[in-house]
């Protein structure tokens, strides 16, 4: 018992001796933290927007963002660049890129950027956005992963429509996309020219033409036609009206097409009589004058006379015939007789059209009171003793009507 109590002082000493030591290990690990911590460079690091403050013994702006688990991509933004050494208070920018598509008009392009917003993207590519230019998404959306930006600029096109000259900006591709664009609206006749599925190009000129349909009613005189009668009691070159003539009346329906107010078309569609014509009636005189013989006169003499007026009567007899006019300007003529003649090119030519087994074609006529013809032409009513006069003038075929002639031939 006594040797125990006498190594107990030594037991504590040793165990004093080792805490001290703990301690001032201890103290130097403290003191060694502290002054590492102490010579450590605060920098702010602003990583997508946000703010970070970072203590750092890193030495360039590479190593900073490499002990913040920052992977800087190809694209990326850094500034100041990665080997830019570190500076207290520094402030190191990152910004990650994105990929987005640009379709530029007609192409499309894959670009990367860091750009915030649609519109600083477009001056990042040196795109000036003008104020009729198409930019979709807007300029002021924010650029995000994967987005696709659509870009067209605007050209000037010219219209003309409801009689008014404008000049307007545009993006549309062609003429309907303008057209819908612009609210120009066609109603079911208008047109646009050039057409709605033509391509629209810089400076072209569009021309909106309003087309109209309509009917129009025309009340026309119907010219009587004049129809003569033999008449023995009057005597031959003589005539007398019977009968007075009386114009009918007619309405023609034409339906008429106007494009911007202007007529440009009239098609006779259908017509009604309002009025029957009513003849006119010649009497024509037939009763030859009686000729007083001589007593004195010689009978040979006279039977010789009466036999040369005899020849004369068989070679160049008066015949009756009904009498119509035409004109070569009529719907369907080519102008041209059955002869050839053409009547377009030789208006004032004395021609009438004949049945060829009454009167030869070829034949100069006499028609008493008109002259002399050509027995020229051919038609499809002219059958028997019927003759078709040519006339010029439309007005005086009107006036001319059907008549009774009294005609010769001659050679």
């Amino acid at each position: 018992m006594i040797q125990w109590t006498k190594q107990l002082p030594v037991r504590f000493a040793w165990r004093k001796i080792a805490v001290s030591s703990v301690g001032v290990l201890t103290l130097m690990t403290v003191l060694v933290l502290a002054i590492y911590e102490l010579t450590k460079t605060e920098v702010t690091v602003e990583a997508n927007g946000e703010l970070l403050s970072v203590y750092t013994h890193a030495s360039t702006v590479g190593e900073v963002l490499d002990e913040q688990n920052i992977e800087v991509g190809e694209h990326d933004l850094i500034e100041p660049t990665t080997n830019t050494a570190i500076d207290d208070a520094m402030t190191i920018t990152y910004k990650h890129a994105q990929e987005v598509y640009v379709h530029l008009d007609e192409e499309e392009e894959t670009v990367f950027t860091t750009s915030d917003t649609v519109g600083e993207l477009m001056d990042e590519l040196d795109i000036e956005v003008e104020e009729y230019d198409d930019v979709t998404p807007p300029v002021e959306e924010p650029v995000i992963e994967g987005l696709t930006i659509h870009y067209e600029s605007a050209f000037q096109v010219t219209v003309f429509s409801d009689g008014e000259e404008e000049t307007l900006w545009t993006t549309s591709t062609t003429v309907a996309d303008f057209l819908e664009q612009e609210s120009i609206t066609l109603e079911e006749l208008d047109r646009v020219e050039p057409s709605g599925d033509e391509t629209l190009v810089e400076e072209t000129e569009l021309h909106v033409i309003r087309v109209e349909k309509v009917t129009d009613v025309v009340e026309e005189a119907v010219d009587f036609a004049t129809v003569t009668e033999k008449d023995s009691s009057l005597e031959e070159g003589s005539e007398k009206v019977k009968q007075q003539g009386q114009e009918g009346k007619i309405e023609k329906h034409y339906e008429v097409i106007f494009e911007n107010g202007e007529e440009v078309s009239r098609e006779l569609v259908k017509e009604n009589i309002v009025e029957e014509s009513e003849d006119q009636i010649v009497a024509v005189g037939t009763q030859k004058s009686t000729e007083t013989v001589s007593r004195g006169s010689n009978s040979s003499s006279d039977s010789g006379s009466s036999s040369a007026s005899s020849d004369s009567s068989s070679s160049n007899e008066w015949q009756t015939f009904t009498a119509t006019a035409y004109t070569a300007n009529c719907n369907g003529c080519s102008g041209v007789t059955s002869t050839g003649i053409d009547l377009n090119a030789n208006p004032n030519a004395n021609v009438i059209a004949v049945d060829p087994n009454v009167i030869p074609l070829g034949s100069r006529v006499e028609v008493k009171g008109h002259g002399t013809y050509i027995a020229g032409d051919t038609g499809g009513a002219i059958q028997g003793n019927k003759i078709d006069i040519f006339i010029p003038n439309r007005d005086q075929v009107r006036a001319f009507g059907r008549r009774t002639v009294e005609l010769r031939v001659l050679d």
